[in-house]
């Protein structure tokens, strides 16, 4: 019996998601945890692996086109095996939501009464191309020259993979039919005075950001803890394994190993809120904030507890590297208990980070810097690396939040213990 397969919910919270590029055709025998699409949604690109079995009988949703969570998006079922034709009509978009129309040459400034060419028709002189939503916010964030472009995707369409190592050109502007409509009204009607402010439309990724922070800031009840590290050893030990190992290790990877060490010290404080119960957890699965462009993702950690200094260092690198590409899979940006956001590299000493629910605290981690400590009566200059934990107080008391700091720092400030 045929098995429709329905667009899954990603990330939490998330309403609708698009097709960026099916990596199965129809025909295709599909196994259990075999890549069946690159899925596009508010904050990231993700691999969405097939959870059946059998052979692909219709792609129902074309490539770019956004459906709601939980409608079909294809069939598998036994090779051969016929579907009903109400569940198999393929879902298009019309091409004016779906595709863009970008001139390839510059076309002369129309007024402001001529008519959009969204519809499809020629505009100006130029030849049309069309445009993958994706590539489209892409596009317009990195200022992108696509008239030399040619699309691989159906009927043409220009799709993430033909703009891969495609360089910025600032000269060129991809704007929308509309935009370009408004523009010319606009300049036509308009004082010639210089532009003093530029609005950057909203992307989808930026919205999701603002109404999770905002829905974390406003429902979950923060309360902040501080802590001064002194990290000499820290620093010395880093130096030290990276002059021989294979792997280069950073500062980050020792906060991480630090922090799952609390963990195993503190139990209790691994652990989510949730609507009937505190869910308390045996291993340390770890969030760790990846700045991308136009925003950033928190691809999950497992088991950081069981992993050497080196593994975490490798694994750490190979998430943020795929978040960047928007390849990372749908399980790695789900679960976990905390979070570890490092801005030390920015020069940032200290700051307060926003818990990402259902996560029940983050830990932000400042500039590791030379000052002046007091030892024993006398001043001598130190290195001290300023953290401070961001704890959702209906998951963990005051006193227990304190007491996984503690851990933290005496494991921070005693590295040699992480590496055997």
């Amino acid at each position: 019996m045929a098995t429709v397969i329905r667009m899954p919910e990603v990330l939490a919270g998330s309403a609708e998601a698009a097709i960026q590029t099916w990596l199965v055709a129809a025909g295709q025998k599909l196994t259990v945890g075999m890549p069946l699409a690159e899925v596009e949604t508010e904050k990231a690109n993700v691999e969405y692996a097939s959870e059946v079995e059998g052979t692909v009988l219709q792609l129902i949703v074309a490539e770019g086109v956004s459906v709601k969570v939980g409608d079909p998006i294809a069939i598998v079922g036994a090779e051969g095996e016929s579907v009903d034709s109400p569940v198999v009509e393929l879902v298009e978009t019309p091409v004016a939501p779906v595709v863009e129309l970008v001139e390839t040459q510059p076309a002369p400034e129309l007024p402001s009464s001529t008519p959009s060419s969204a519809s499809g028709q020629r505009s100006g002189s130029g030849d049309r191309q069309f445009i993958s939503p994706l590539v489209r916010r892409l596009a317009r964030e990195r200022s992108l020259d696509l008239s030399a472009v040619t699309g691989s995707g159906p009927g043409g369409r220009i799709v993430r993979r033909d703009i891969e190592g495609l360089g910025s050109a600032p000269v060129a502007e991809v704007l929308e039919a509309p935009q370009r409509a408004a523009a010319a009204s606009v300049a036509a009607s308009a004082a010639p005075v210089a532009a003093e402010r530029t609005e950057v439309p909203h992307t989808a990724m930026r919205r999701a950001i603002a109404r999770r922070l905002t829905e974390s800031k406003s429902t979950v009840p923060h309360f902040y803890l501080v802590a001064d590290c002194r990290v000499d050893r820290l620093v010395a030990l880093r130096k030290e394994v990276n002059e021989s190992a294979s792997v280069k290790v950073s500062l980050n990877d020792f906060v991480l190993k630090a922090a799952a060490a609390a963990f195993l010290d503190v139990p209790e404080a691994n652990a989510t809120w949730g609507e009937t119960a505190v869910t308390r957890y045996s291993t340390v699965d770890m969030s760790v904030a990846v700045a991308i462009e136009g925003g950033l993702v928190t691809p999950v950690l497992r088991s950081v507890e069981r992993q050497t200094l080196t593994e975490v260092a490798r694994n750490v690198a190979d998430l943020a590297e795929r978040a960047r590409a928007g390849r990372l899979k749908q399980h790695e940006l789900e679960g976990g208990s905390v979070a570890v956001s490092n801005l030390g590299m920015y020069g940032v000493t200290e700051f307060s980070a926003i818990i990402n629910p259902p996560q029940s605290a983050i830990l932000a981690v400042g500039l590791a810097r030379q000052q002046a400590v007091v030892v024993d009566g006398a001043i001598e200059v130190g290195t001290i690396m300023t953290v401070t934990l961001s704890a959702d107080h209906r998951v963990l008391d005051g006193a227990l939040a304190a007491q996984w700091l503690a851990a933290f720092v005496k494991h921070i400030e005693n590295p040699l213990g992480m590496l055997v």
